[in-house]
């Protein structure tokens, strides 16, 4: 078997650099001088494509000042201190020993890369969400103050902004759409503080999601070496171009970053330019994904589309006429492959431009027209339902459907509603009086008679919004109002 056909994609790019390198050692020497220049042509391109990228990357430092709630906290004073020991020593004397020290100034670096000569520069918002203070080095050592021009956290993106005297070196933007798995690529960045470094590694996998980093994600995974202080440095390829954003690496793991690809990235930045922020559309439905589970009982398979879980009061979906249990198979004529795609298509979507959703409803296809709305600072284009254990918790308790072993344990009468199964302390619920064993037969003055009701009925709350139940215990029954938790 080659070697070729045991690697995927762009494992036969190594491929090829090991037969040249066995060619040099063991070949003819024919052989062997073309390998060697094989491999200079190649180290060549490492060469210039590091000399004509690296002006463009900077290095940033930022300076966090203590917030006031991270000052001193009241002295966490032992018991055998209390009583005589505070009323002889006094509070001050007390504190002294075991109250904690003030925070101090935090410091942190991270890379950029400046895409425009006036002195605009992509980051990670991650790197400067926090500051108070922001400085850039460039690649010739001058220092400059800079400032933030917008930000959005949920892709993770941000750009600032120096004022220099003259002209600054430009990155050359490529394409992320037109990348292939297996192709070089190169990191630069400040990790750890090391200026313009540059690391080598390949395109390991393309439109990563559910990683867990961002609400919008679609990720150039990378072997090329990522570290802290890498974040919002550029992942080039072998012709100079930005192809990535470097934002994240798994810690547990080896050879494996992760970066924005800059087509996404390019049209944030042009946005957060323009208007200093971005501005989404919105649906103002909650879905989920159509597992192996779910499926069957809508009877169809689980690459049918995403589930609607529940619809907004007031919302676009809801206007447009968008019910709960439809499946959203077409957005705007693009079939819908999951949760993370719709909701990217949909807040890439012009506000109030109307767009056709074709849905499953009761096996029947059907086809509607919504116009987007606005999408609320808080919320998503198209939010994730909540599981119940989820909604539940912003309460302060789990609840869990009542199953008929549960209703015989705790000798209920009735069939309807759902069983309170743990209560936070000190949590809202503990609060209002609520214990585990509760029944809960109605939120907002709806009925509920299982675990699904209630989260469609928490999803429709605004945020912010208190939760009123009907709770009963001991064959008596009592309302309780349950703000959410900060």
């Amino acid at each position: 078997m080659h070697i070729s056909d045991t690697l995927p994609g762009g494992g036969r790019v190594r491929a090829v650099a090991l037969a040249i390198i066995w060619v040099l050692a063991f070949g003819q020497p024919a052989m062997a001088q073309d390998g060697k220049s094989a491999l200079q042509t190649l180290q060549d391109a490492f060469v210039q494509v590091a000399q004509a990228a690296k002006p463009a990357v900077v290095n940033i430092a930022t300076t966090q000042r203590p917030r006031p709630s991270e000052g001193r906290r009241a002295p966490q004073v032992p018991p055998s201190f209390r009583g005589p020991f505070r009323d002889f020593f006094g509070e001050d004397f007390l504190e002294r020993f075991f109250g904690e020290q003030p925070q101090r100034e935090r410091r942190s670096l991270g890379s950029g890369v400046i895409v425009d000569k006036r002195g605009y520069i992509l980051t990670n918002n991650h790197v400067v969400e926090q500051a108070d203070q922001i400085e850039v080095r460039l690649s010739d050592k001058r220092k400059f103050a800079a400032t933030v021009i917008g930000k959005d956290p949920k892709t993770d993106l941000a750009v600032i902004k120096i004022d220099a005297p003259d002209d600054l070196p430009v990155a050359k933007l490529g394409d992320s759409n037109t990348i292939r798995i297996g192709e070089w690529a190169i990191a630069i960045g400040n990790p750890f503080g090391l200026d313009q470094t540059v690391t080598v590694g390949v395109i390991s996998a393309v439109g990563r999601s559910d990683v867990g980093i961002t609400t919008y994600e679609d990720f150039i995974q990378t072997d090329a070496s990522i570290n802290p202080g890498n974040s919002g440095g550029p992942l080039v390829n072998l012709n100079g171009e930005v192809i990535g954003i470097n934002t994240a690496i798994v810690a547990t793991g080896q050879g494996i970053g992760f970066a924005i690809p800059i087509t996404m990235a390019r049209e944030i930045k042009d946005r957060l330019i323009a208007q200093g922020k971005v501005v989404r559309g919105w649906l103002g439905v909650g879905i989920q994904e159509l597992t192996e589970e779910l499926a069957p009982q809508f009877g169809v398979k689980p690459e049918a589309g995403v589930l609607v879980g529940n619809v907004m009061p007031g919302s676009p979906a809801e206007r447009g006429g968008l019910k709960t249990g439809d499946i959203i198979q077409e957005f705007n004529g693009a079939k819908v492959a999951n949760v993370r795609q719709l909701q990217r298509e949909v807040a890439q979507t012009p506000v109030g431009s109307q767009a056709r959703v074709k849905v499953l409803r009761e096996k029947q296809s059907v086809e509607v027209t919504i116009v987007l709305g606005e999408q609320p600072a808080e919320v998503a284009a198209a939010a994730p339902a909540p599981s119940p254990a989820e909604s539940a918790e912003r309460f302060g308790m789990t609840v869990q459907d009542l199953t008929p072993e549960l209703r015989e344990q705790l000798r209920l009468n009735s069939t309807d509603g759902i069983i309170v199964s743990s209560v936070d302390e000190a949590g809202p619920a503990a609060r209002a009086g609520i214990r585990p064993g509760d029944l809960i037969t109605e939120a907002n003055r709806e009925p509920v008679k299982n675990a699904r009701d209630f989260t469609r009925i928490l999803g429709q709350m605004r945020r912010g919004q208190n939760l009123l139940v009907l709770v009963r215990r001991d064959g008596s029954s009592r309302f309780a109002v349950l703000p959410p938790k900060n």
